[in-house]
C-alpha cells in the first residue's frame, strides 16, 4: 500500500509540474539560466515530457523507463535551480525557499529511483 500511495504522489506530482509549465511559463521562463536555447520551447519541451513520464508511471512495462527518465530531468534541470537560487540571492528575496529547493532535488532522485 505505501508503494501505492507514493507512485500516485510522484505521477500526480509530475503530471502537474508538467501542466504548469504550459499554464505558467513565465514562473519557469524567469529560472531558466539565460544560455539555454530556445526557452520556450524548451520549457514547453520539459513540461510535455513531465507529463508523458507521470503517466509512464502507471504502465509496468514503463514505469522504471519513466522513473529513469524523471531523474534524468532532474538532473538536466538542476542548473535552472541553482540559477535561480542565484537570482534569489542577488534580489535577497526567496533565499529560504532556492536553497532548500537545491538538497530537495536529491530527494526527489531518491524517490523516483524507488521505482528503477
Amino acid at each position: 500500500m505505501p508503494q501505492f500511495i507514493s507512485l500516485i504522489l510522484i505521477s500526480s506530482f509530475y503530471i502537474f509540474a508538467g501542466v504548469m509549465h504550459f499554464r505558467n511559463p513565465k514562473f519557469f521562463l524567469k529560472i531558466t539560466p539565460p544560455w539555454v536555447p530556445a526557452p520556450e520551447r524548451v520549457n514547453l519541451l520539459v513540461g510535455a515530457i513531465e507529463i508523458i513520464l507521470g503517466v509512464a508511471l502507471w504502465i509496468p512495462v514503463l514505469q522504471s523507463y519513466a522513473a529513469i527518465g524523471i531523474i534524468a530531468i532532474l538532473i538536466a534541470v538542476f542548473p535552472a535551480n541553482i540559477y535561480h537560487f542565484q537570482k534569489a540571492r542577488e534580489k535577497k528575496k526567496q533565499l529560504l525557499a532556492t536553497i532548500i529547493r537545491l538538497p530537495v532535488q536529491g530527494l526527489l532522485i531518491w524517490w523516483a529511483y524507488g521505482f528503477v
